[in-house]
């Protein structure tokens, strides 16, 4: 008895489930695709909120910002579920590591006094900036229209949760293996006045009833803060015999380049959707101007205070981050002022 051995090819009747074949035509959907797009419940609702009984569950009236199609927009780093917590469990293993490496060689413990007060009165109370980013992020991840946007910003949400535990880790390295330095950073947050422009401008993201000029208004701000404190001083560190801040800043700069991929695919979606294009450009500016300079004079405290610690001219890199902004706006298509001289 002999037996042949053959491959034979089975094609599937369908490549994908029929709502994706309606949007992109018979081709095969990517798991990003299958995962996001059209998954959001649209109709059928079980009742409308009690405490804003003109808007549905999903309502795109909760924001002035428009999509004619809400899966315009898609995230440009296509996750989901999976692909986001790998990429991000392998951030904090890489940051993991580099920690062990500054306790095994006591990295911070050898830092310049200027840069350990700097950490401890500047860097650190950020772990409660980073959490009031975390609750802006949960509400836009509830009152967006979309579920690719509502991804996003979910996946930003638990990054601002990790973007703490780093700060918290670093803390407690800092602090000998202490709270000390955490229970300190939380007093200077709640009273250091330094501090308070930019816990008000927090604050008041927090009672924004606009997700989408909340979430506006938490970018102007990370992309001053991020500039300053692991750009600027990422820099100035290498410079100061501080090496070991400029470790720990290269993965907060990695994480906010990942961030700043899918907010300004979602600034583009905004500018270009041919029906609410013009509506979106004016509602941007408006946010910009009405924001921008309240997170200039928020950062630019905490900027005099690291002026006084180290020499990185940091008030002149909050100014260079905020024209940075208008640039990188205007280049989008956002009608923005020029920043007056």
């Amino acid at each position: 008895m002999q037996y042949e051995l053959r491959t034979q090819v089975i094609e599937p009747r369908r490549k994908t489930f029929q709502y994706l074949i309606d949007r992109y035509g018979d081709r095969p959907a990517s798991r990003y695709e299958e995962g996001t797009i059209d998954v959001q419940a649209t109709e059928h609702f079980h009742y409308r909120p009690l405490w804003a009984p003109d808007k549905e569950l999903y309502d795109e009236g909760w924001s002035t910002f428009r999509l004619t199609d809400p899966y315009s927009f898609t995230d440009p780093r296509q996750y989901y579920y999976a692909p986001y917590v790998t990429t991000r469990a392998s951030l904090h293993d890489a940051f993991a590591r580099t920690l062990e490496y500054l306790e095994s060689r006591d990295l911070l413990g050898r830092l310049p006094e200027p840069w350990r007060e700097l950490i401890a009165h500047v860097v650190l109370p950020l772990r409660h900036y980073e959490s009031g980013a975390q609750m802006v992020s949960t509400a836009a991840a509830r009152f967006c229209y979309g579920a690719s946007t509502a991804q996003c910003c979910a996946f930003a949400a638990f990054d601002r949760v990790g973007n703490a535990q780093i700060l918290s880790r670093v803390g407690i390295a800092l602090g000998g293996g202490t709270a000390t330095l955490l229970e300190e950073a939380k007093r200077a947050w709640l009273d250091q006045p330094s501090l308070q422009p930019l816990r008000r401008y927090v604050e008041e993201l927090l009672v924004e009833e606009d997700w989408a000029v909340a979430m506006i208004g938490q970018d102007l701000t990370d992309r001053l803060i991020y500039a300053l404190l692991y750009r600027r001083l990422d820099e100035a560190a290498l410079l100061g015999g501080a090496g070991g801040y400029s470790l720990v800043a290269q993965h907060l700069n990695g994480w906010f380049a990942d961030q700043c991929r899918w907010i300004d695919a979602l600034y583009k979606a905004w500018l270009a959707d041919p029906g609410h294009g013009t509506a979106n450009g004016a509602a941007l500016a408006a946010a910009v101007e009405h924001r921008l300079p309240a997170a200039v004079e928020a950062v630019s405290a905490l900027a005099a205070t690291a002026d006084g610690l180290v020499d990185a001219d940091c008030r002149a890199a909050v100014d260079e981050a905020a024209a940075a902004v208008r640039t990188a706006l205007s280049a989008l298509g956002a009608p923005i002022k020029e920043q007056n001289a």
